[in-house]
């Protein structure tokens, strides 16, 4: 990339980058990378066929959007307009909670980036090439955004559904070929409508789909807007009335440009392996490396404590009686009951036996949270699980684990998130197996794609 002179505010520094930034630029394996996340995101939205929030969304769409249009929602297989494909696409990535997350960040960047360019590609006639470099472009900025925002924003307000709207919004306005001041409009179009709270878990409420489906879509409009001319506030993030100033008490701009160009935060995201919320991952990895090497059974745990960092006692806190199976994925007592009675908390487990198993109720109730200053400080750089296990025979046993399943330096392989696809697409028969291989081979060949237009294999 030519080296121009950016103007001084940390946002236009950002969105210079994004505007120069070409395909060529980007290393290889963080291509590869994008089109694994990809898929992660297509298996994630599609297992959110027939979750109750979704198909609000759906009837809304259906009352208030066009019948027809040039983008595909997954889980019914129509078409409608961009911004409605967006809004459903964007509610059903993160219903399952198996879609991707940004440590650093604490943001999940698939589920509000990939609805938002999908439809907007499918609309322009893009090539595939241009939706990995459209995308690679938001969870760039979305990533840096989140960071920027801190650990104080997220005390309060869902990362994914305020920073999300403006990662959507850098993705479609890379997508549409905007200048550097084209997405800084776009971005202040985006940050003035961002929003989504966390209060939401206390009530067991549908909100957190609102969150995603409202950021995908709100991010495709604002850059919509960008091109035509509608002009949003520059400094939207470090503003002295922008975001920052109204979300956060430890907001950093120099996060905003913390290595463009030569740091690629897309690489630094995970996998979600466990079906839950991803605060729970680390003490259920945990858990489950210390019964394996002790030969425990759910039987012999009399206590378990999960060591914690604050932003697990923030979300998982207010879940102490879980009712319904989206709820329970905030749990901690009910992820590591199914961990200890079923070795796993995977989609199957949720639906069999997070609410129905007396067992797993049980086991919730020997649980507690505690803050540890040591895995405090690490996060959210690092998400350490530890456990503490008190035996019914009286022994006190823990374990350590440093690098949770699905991190960078511990990633699912091809083979493991082809699995997982597979698995994801038949949990509510969003796909046959069949149809999810050729999704598979396709997005392997992602850059190859000369229009995505039709290139879904679903019969309409």
């Amino acid at each position: 990339m030519s080296d121009q002179a950016a103007p001084q505010y940390p946002t236009r520094q950002l969105c210079d980058f994004l505007a120069r930034l070409t395909l060529d630029d980007v290393p290889a394996p963080v291509i590869e990378r994008t089109k694994d996340l990809f898929l992660d995101w297509m298996a994630s939205a599609i297992a959110g066929k027939d979750a109750p929030a979704v198909r609000r969304i759906q009837e809304f769409a259906a009352a208030m959007g066009p019948q027809d249009g040039d983008a595909e929602v997954f889980v019914d297989r129509r078409r409608t307009s961009p911004y409605f494909a967006a809004l459903i696409n964007g509610a059903s990535s993160h219903v399952v909670e198996q879609d991707d997350v940004h440590n650093g960040s604490v943001l999940h960047p698939a589920a509000v980036v990939f609805p938002a360019v999908v439809a907007a590609a499918q609309a322009e006639g893009k090539t595939g090439a241009e939706v990995l470099l459209a995308s690679i472009a938001g969870y760039e900025a979305g990533i840096r955004i989140g960071e920027f925002m801190g650990r104080s924003h997220y005390r309060v307000f869902h990362t994914t559904g305020t920073v999300g709207t403006l990662a959507a919004a850098a993705a479609v306005a890379k997508l549409f070929g905007l200048d550097a001041e084209g997405i800084n409009q776009a971005l202040g179009t985006a940050g003035t409508q961002a929003a989504g709270l966390w209060e939401f878990l206390r009530d067991a409420a549908d909100s957190k789909q609102l969150h995603t489906a409202k950021a995908a879509a709100d991010g495709l409009q604002s850059a919509w807007l960008a091109r035509a001319g509608f002009t949003g506030a520059r400094q939207i993030l470090e503003g002295a009335q922008g975001m920052a100033a109204g979300m956060s008490s430890d907001a950093n701009p120099a996060a905003l440009t913390d290595g463009l160009g030569t740091r690629w935060a897309t690489a630094e995201t995970s996998f979600k392996f466990f079906a839950s919320c991803r605060h729970t991952h680390p003490a259920a990895d945990a858990l489950k490396a210390l019964m394996q090497r002790d030969g425990l059974r759910a039987g012999d745990i009399a206590a378990v404590t999960a060591h914690v960092h604050q932003g697990a006692i923030d979300v998982l806190g207010p879940v102490v009686d879980p009712r319904t199976i989206h709820q329970a994925k905030f749990s901690m007592g009910t992820v590591l009951g199914l961990v200890a009675w079923y070795a796993h908390a995977g989609l199957g487990e949720f639906e069999e036996h997070a609410l129905r198993d007396a067992e797993v109720a049980a086991f919730r109730e020997k649980v507690t949270m505690e803050l540890d200053d040591e895995i405090n400080a690490a996060y959210p750089r690092q998400w350490i699980g530890r456990v503490t296990v008190r035996t019914t025979d009286g022994r006190t046993l823990g374990a350590r684990v440093d690098v949770p399943k699905g991190d960078p330096d511990n990633t699912l392989s091809r083979p493991e998130l082809e699995a997982k696809a597979i698995q994801l697409a038949a949990f509510r028969h969003g796909a046959t197996e069949a149809e999810m291989r050729t999704i598979i081979a396709r997005v392997w060949q992602l850059e190859q794609a000369a229009d995505v237009r039709d290139w879904l294999p679903f019969a309409r």
